[in-house]
C-alpha cells in the first residue's frame, strides 16, 4: 500500500468535528444501532500525507486510545470505524512488548500470513454482549505508514497480539468478527 495511491486532501470538516468534539473518550459505534451499523460495514480509506501531519491525527490517535482504555470499554484494540472514522487506523495492545503498550497504526494493512489459522475467543466493543470462536492467524505482517519516515514500514507480529491486529483490520474492510464466527 502506498502513500501516494492515498487520495488528497487531508481531513473532511465532518471528520475534524468528530475528532475535535469535547471529551477525552470517543461514543462507540455499536451494531444495536441500525445507523451505526451501517458506518461499521463500509470500508475505510488510507490517510494522505497531509492528514498525517495535521494536528487531528495526534487528537485522534489519544482519543481513540483513551476509549479503548477507558472503564466503560476495557478493550485490547479500536479500529477508526468504531469512533465514526472511516480511515485506516487502529489502536492495538501490544502484548508482544514489555509493558504491553497501545501503539496506533495509520493505513495498516495485514500482509502476510503464516501457518494453520487457530480458534479462538472474541468479542467487540462495537457487538456489545456477545463472543464468539474465530479462527485466526497466529503469525502475520502488518504493513503501516511509519510518522518518522511517512514511508510503509513491515513488521512481523505473532500470538494474541496478531489476533488483535486481524480483528482490527477486518474493522478497516467492514467486517466484525460476527461475520466469522466457527459456527462447526
Amino acid at each position: 500500500m502506498a502513500l501516494a495511491a492515498c487520495a488528497p486532501g487531508g481531513w473532511s470538516p465532518v471528520e475534524k468535528d468528530l475528532i475535535n468534539a469535547p471529551g477525552d473518550v470517543m461514543r462507540v459505534l455499536t451494531v444495536d444501532d441500525p445507523a451505526d451499523s451501517a458506518v461499521l460495514r463500509m470500508p475505510s480509506t488510507c490517510l494522505d500525507i497531509k492528514a498525517l501531519k495535521a494536528p487531528e491525527y495526534d487528537v485522534l490517535a489519544g482519543r481513540m486510545v483513551a476509549t479503548v482504555t477507558s472503564p466503560e470499554q476495557d478493550g485490547v484494540g479500536i479500529a477508526g470505524p468504531q469512533v465514526g472514522v472511516l480511515r485506516r487506523i487502529v489502536a492495538v495492545q501490544r502484548f508482544d512488548k514489555e509493558g504491553e503498550p497501545f501503539e496506533v497504526y495509520p493505513n495498516i494493512r495485514i500482509t502476510a500470513m503464516r501457518g494453520e489459522a487457530e480458534p479462538g475467543p472474541e468479542g467487540c466493543l462495537s457487538v456489545p454482549g456477545r463472543r464468539g470462536q474465530v479462527f485466526r492467524s497466529r503469525d502475520i505482517d502488518i504493513t503501516y505508514t511509519s510518522l518518522r519516515s511517512l514511508a510503509d514500514t513491515t513488521e512481523r507480529v505473532q500470538g494474541f497480539t496478531a489476533v488483535i491486529f486481524q480483528h482490527e483490520c477486518d474493522h478497516l474492510d467492514g467486517i466484525l468478527y460476527i461475520d466469522k464466527i466457527d459456527l462447526q
